[in-house]
């Protein structure tokens, strides 16, 4: 029983970058799976990276506009 909870615990780091993640516009597994070998590395590099979702994204060419 002890051996899950610290399992849990130890998880926190991992799942919290996934979310932070998520919420920025970014891949929650690649950061999720990044937490494991650098967790709290991970977590500070988020929040200096710009938030993509609030980017339109990408313009799309004229040609593509006018199918």
């Amino acid at each position: 029983m002890p051996e899950i909870l610290l399992l849990c615990v130890m998880l926190i780091p991992q799942v919290v970058a996934g979310i932070l993640a998520k919420s920025m516009g970014r891949k929650f597994w690649f950061w999720f799976f990044i937490s494991f070998l650098i967790p709290i590395v991970s977590l500070i590099v988020l929040l200096f990276l710009e938030d993509k979702s609030e980017q339109g994204g990408y313009e799309l060419a004229d040609h593509v506009k006018k199918r």
